[in-house]
């Protein structure tokens, strides 16, 4: 009984010396000894260091035929053991998981991850694989399952989520590469999307759950359960707005209009144009938000974003709207 306690506080110790340590990850795992695959994957290295290449891109040989890759089918599981860590913080931002997926639903810019981690842990303890239809999320439950939609194309894809990331400020998930090539997010390498988190009790499309919609602007810490917003911001799976999305930067959402406007006069005077105060009823609440925009891409929302901290304004979050 106290060797196996002692083994479980050398691994809690491990989890944490890695975590602090590895961006992409938010919580590590055991050393991964080298097998088939010829990859010896030691967590405990810093992140610079655990990964035989230095960059990041697409399969070593020809492109793969994705149509032939069937798409998971979402089926209920029990949590992981790892990733699921009811809190965590990655580069001075906390993180809260979420204890159900169900209900979740969001806007938000997508990106890509491919040879770079192929074959290594994720943060579920299970080998990534850049040919199966998976993602990574800051907060959704590791495993969920879950349907992006590119609302540049109307393409969408299931993926299971079982690993966590991206920690850039501006993106929501990181989708496998196959997964971003059978939406058409590869090789641009972001794409405007909606993730809709699916329920493996439901019967019928697995995409067509009915849910309120989680804002794209939410803070790093949320709510453990899915939150919800008003009707003004829902989201439709079938929704028109296929092509027309548009990338904003929400510098700050007030309830006091007054507060707004000096918000919105703050980020006039350092030079910032097309900001603008967009007014919504959330719970019977009139919000006021002060958002920049609309950008070209996600490319230029990175941009944007830099120029805004860099001005003193704070860090504003990607909202995506028709």
């Amino acid at each position: 009984m106290m060797l196996a306690r002692l083994l479980a506080l050398l691994l809690c110790a491990l989890l944490t010396a890695c975590a602090s340590r590895a961006p992409r990850r938010a919580e590590s795992t055991p050393r991964q000894s080298a097998g088939t695959s010829g990859i010896d994957d030691d967590v405990s290295r810093p992140q610079s260091q655990r990964y035989r290449k230095a960059g990041d891109g697409g399969p070593d040989g020809p492109a793969i035929d994705v149509s032939k890759i069937p798409e998971p089918v979402p089926r209920a599981e029990p949590r992981s053991r790892y990733g699921n860590k009811e809190r965590y913080e990655v580069l001075g931002k906390s993180y809260r998981v979420m204890n159900d997926a169900r209900g979740y639903v969001e806007r938000g810019i997508a990106s890509w991850y491919g040879n770079k981690f192929h074959g290594y842990l994720t943060s579920s303890f299970e080998k990534y694989d850049m040919y199966a239809f998976s993602a990574a999320h800051k907060t959704l439950p590791l495993p969920s399952y879950a349907r992006v939609t590119n609302l540049d194309n109307g393409k969408s894809v299931i993926v299971r989520v079982n690993d966590r990331g991206p920690f850039h400020d501006n993106r929501l998930i990181d989708l496998s590469y196959a997964a971003a090539v059978k939406i058409g997010v590869w090789p641009k390498g972001t794409g405007v999307v909606e993730v809709r988190a699916i329920d493996p009790s439901q019967s019928g499309d697995a995409g067509s759950t009915t849910a309120s919609a989680s804002p794209a602007n939410e803070k790093p810490v949320g709510s453990a359960k899915p939150p919800a917003i008003g009707a003004a911001a829902a989201l439709d799976s079938k929704s028109s707005a296929i092509g027309h999305a548009r990338i904003y930067l929400q510098l700050g959402a007030f309830g006091e209009r007054a507060n707004a406007e000096r918000s919105l006069a703050q980020a006039q005077r350092a030079g910032l144009a097309d900001v603008s105060i967009a007014t919504a009823t959330v719970e019977g609440r009139s919000i006021h938000r002060v958002r920049l925009g609309p950008l070209a891409d996600a490319a230029a929302a990175d941009a944007m974003s830099r120029r805004i901290e860099r001005l003193g304004l704070g860090t504003p979050r990607v909202a995506i709207e028709n």
